[in-house]
C-alpha cells in the first residue's frame, strides 16, 4: 500500500463567520491510498478548534505505514482529522475493490436525495435578514449566532424568522453563550419554531446544563469528538452533532450513531466547510439522522468535479465521488 496527503485550498463564497472568528477560505487534506491497481480517497478538515494544522494532518497522513485496516485503525490512530482522511480512503478503496458501493459494505440503506441545512452566517441583523431573504426557499436554514450580546442575537433570530417564514430553523452558537443567555433566548427560540440549538455553552462547562429544562431541543456539538463521553452528555444534551473529523472517520461514526440512540440521543450528522469528498461518507449516516447539515460545497465558490449534486436544498449521494 502507498499514502499520500496533499493540502488544498477552497475559497469560500463569502466570508463564513461564527462566534469563533471568520474564514474566507476552506483548508482541506485529500489521503490518497493505492494497492497499485485500485486507489481510494479521503478528505478531512484540519479543525483549529483542537489544536490541527493542515501541515500537521497531511504529514501524519504521509507518514503512516499502517495497519491498513479499518478496525485497527482505530487502535493505530487517535480520533480526529487525519484518521478521518484514511478511514474514509481505506472504505473508498475497498468499495473499487469489490465493486461494492460504501454504503452496502457499511451495512447501511443507499443514500437517498435528503434536505440538508444550510447555514446562514454571524453578521449583523440586517445582513442576516439579508441571508435569509436571499435563501427563504430552502427547507431547513442553520442561524449562526452566540454572540456576547444575546439581545443582538434574538433580533438577529427574528429577522432571519421574518424574511424566512417558512423555513425550518436550527441556532448554532458555537460555544458562545453562558447559561444565563441561553435561558434568556431559548423561550423566544422556541417562540419562532427554532427546532435544536447547537452547543450553547462552552466545552467543559456545559455540566451545568443537566437539569436545564430548555423549550427546544439541546444539542452538543464541540462537547462530542469520537464519542467516548456520549454516555455524560445524555443527561446535558437530546442531540448529538456526528462529525466526520471529529469521530475520526466512518467506521466510528458508524458506532457511536448506536451507542447514542441507545441512549435515545437523537442524531445530526454534521460537517465542515469542505468539498464534497468529504460529504459523501457522511451520508451514510444520514439515514438514521434527524437532523442532516451537510451544506459545506454549498457554501464554496466552486466544488471538485465530479462532486454530490446539490438541488433545491437537497443533498444525493453519487459513487462517482466516493465509495
Amino acid at each position: 500500500m502507498r499514502i499520500t496527503a496533499a493540502i488544498e485550498f477552497w475559497p469560500i463564497a463569502r466570508p463564513f463567520t461564527t462566534a469563533r472568528g471568520t474564514k474566507q477560505t476552506a483548508h482541506v487534506v485529500v489521503a490518497t491510498i493505492t494497492d497499485g491497481n485500485v486507489e481510494g480517497r479521503g478528505e478531512c478538515v484540519p479543525y483549529p478548534r483542537y489544536g490541527d494544522e493542515p501541515a500537521d494532518v497531511a504529514a501524519t497522513i504521509s507518514d503512516f505505514r499502517g495497519p491498513f485496516d479499518r478496525r485497527e485503525l482505530l487502535d493505530a490512530l487517535p480520533a480526529g482529522p487525519a484518521r478521518n482522511a484514511i478511514d474514509c480512503a481505506l472504505w473508498d478503496l475497498e468499495a473499487k475493490r469489490c465493486g461494492q458501493p460504501a454504503w452496502q459494505l457499511a451495512g447501511v440503506p443507499k443514500p437517498v436525495d435528503i434536505p440538508t441545512a444550510f447555514t446562514l452566517s454571524l453578521d449583523p441583523p440586517s445582513a442576516m435578514g439579508h441571508q435569509a431573504t436571499v435563501e427563504h426557499w430552502r427547507p431547513l436554514l442553520k442561524v449562526k449566532l452566540g454572540s456576547e450580546d444575546v439581545a443582538a442575537d434574538v433580533e438577529r433570530l427574528r429577522v432571519v424568522r421574518a424574511n424566512a417564514p417558512g423555513a425550518r430553523l436550527i441556532v448554532d452558537a458555537n460555544e458562545g453563550w453562558s447559561l444565563a443567555a441561553l435561558a434568556e433566548f431559548a423561550p423566544v427560540a422556541a417562540a419562532l419554531g427554532v427546532e435544536l440549538i447547537e452547543q450553547p455553552l462552552p466545552e467543559g462547562e456545559d455540566q451545568e446544563l443537566a437539569g436545564f429544562q430548555s423549550p427546544v431541543p439541546l444539542g452538543a456539538d464541540e462537547s462530542i469528538r469520537d464519542g467516548s463521553n456520549v454516555f455524560a452528555l445524555a443527561a446535558r444534551y437530546q442531540v448529538v452533532n456526528i462529525k466526520l473529523d471529529k469521530t475520526g472517520g466512518l467506521t466510528r461514526a458508524l458506532t457511536l450513531v448506536d451507542e447514542a440512540r441507545e441512549l435515545d440521543l437523537a442524531i445530526m450528522v454534521g460537517c465542515m466547510v469542505a468539498t464534497s469528498l468529504s460529504m459523501a461518507p457522511a451520508l451514510l449516516l444520514a439515514g438514521r439522522a434527524q437532523v442532516v447539515d451537510l451544506d459545506g460545497p454549498d457554501l464554496l465558490v466552486a466544488d471538485r468535479v465530479p462532486g454530490l449534486p446539490y438541488v433545491s436544498g437537497c443533498v444525493s449521494y453519487s459513487a462517482a465521488v466516493w465509495g
